[in-house]
């Protein structure tokens, strides 16, 4: 049963959701939601039963203590809410929680149940897979949808993925048979440092995200942890000459790929986000009235099509293969 006293009336609300798991390569998309969650503050209004949904031998509970009272969380889905004042106010409703075990239909029926008695009007699930896709350089993020409506309005690709899939790309087949505008964003995470956190995959969904859902986020330090994260790993590959050489390959081969989406609309769209961000006010990689943009904006942390950390290197005789996404 479905209860939601004490939750207000929503304005425009949209919901975000991530789930830990197959879906949450370096718990990238996770990480966005709890990044959400806790710019904004979210308050936690409902909870999925674990006993319904959770395997406990495959996602067991944790023992905590609490001022020597010793509790047990359960591993479950919350839903929160959170309220986004300014001048264009939407509140979010965030669904974060981990891969159900199983009743996958039963648990898209119950989300979809208190998507409708909020009026939530588009639903984003947040995703991250493991990919032929070079630390160096930005983050693919690839928007998908079931509705070629959406898919024109919206600037999204139509999904054509057939395969096995996780509860991302079943919960977005559910919201298209309910009804309801519903929207995948993957980031592709580089398969040899899949080790989480990856905080320039999480900050490439929330960049990707605002220009969905036209929303400013603030991003903290994000930034800089993407900026670390990187210089981290360049720093591991510099110490194994095949990592570096396989690097390098995948490097060629994107730079290859990538030349063909060097154009003037790729450079405008991002020019555009760049207006809004400064119309909003100075955030994290924005000139300031007293100097120029950070590096936080610089191409390897955004995934524009002209941005890149050093320029191409011609390209090869064989074609290059192309990277495999999941809906």
């Amino acid at each position: 049963m479905i209860e939601l006293e004490g939750v207000p009336e929503l304005v425009d609300p949209v919901m975000i959701a991530a789930f830990e798991g197959w879906n949450d390569a370096g718990d990238a998309a996770s990480s966005a939601v709890a990044h959400l969650d806790g710019v904004w503050k979210g308050e936690v209004f409902a909870a999925l039963d674990a006993e319904d949904y959770y395997d406990f031998q495959v996602n067991r509970p944790t023992v905590w203590l609490d001022g020597g009272v010793r509790k047990v969380t359960w591993p479950t889905t919350r839903l929160s809410v959170v309220r986004v004042g300014g001048d264009k106010p939407r509140d979010l409703v965030l669904v974060r929680g981990i891969e159900p075990s199983m009743r996958w239909r039963s648990f898209c029926n119950e989300i979809l149940g208190f998507a409708h008695e909020l009026g939530v009007e588009m639903v984003v699930v947040l995703g991250a897979l493991l990919g032929d896709t070079p630390h160096t350089r930005p983050v693919p993020v690839s928007g998908v949808t079931s509705d070629p409506d959406l898919a024109r309005t919206m600037d999204l690709e139509e999904t054509r993925y057939e395969g096995p899939t996780g509860i991302v790309g079943i919960l977005q087949e559910a919201c298209t048979h309910a009804g309801v505008p519903a929207v995948s964003l993957w980031a592709a995470v580089p398969h040899y440092v899949s080790q989480p956190p990856n905080p320039k995959a999480t900050l490439a969904l929330l960049n990707r995200l605002e220009d969905l859902i036209d929303l400013r986020i603030p991003l903290g330090e994000l930034a800089e942890d993407a900026r670390a994260w990187q210089l981290g790993v360049d720093q591991l590959a510099a110490e194994d000459s095949e990592v570096a050489e396989y690097v390098q390959t995948l490097e060629e081969a994107r730079d290859t790929a990538d030349l063909p989406e060097a154009s003037g609309e790729a450079i405008a769209r991002e020019f555009e986000r760049y207006l809004r961000r400064r119309d909003g006010g100075p955030g994290p990689g924005q000139a300031t009235a007293g100097g120029p943009a950070t590096e936080a904006d610089g191409s390897y942390l955004r995934d524009t099509s002209s941005g890149r950390t050093r320029p191409p290197k011609p390209p090869k005789t064989d074609d290059p293969g192309e990277e495999s996404s999941e809906e």
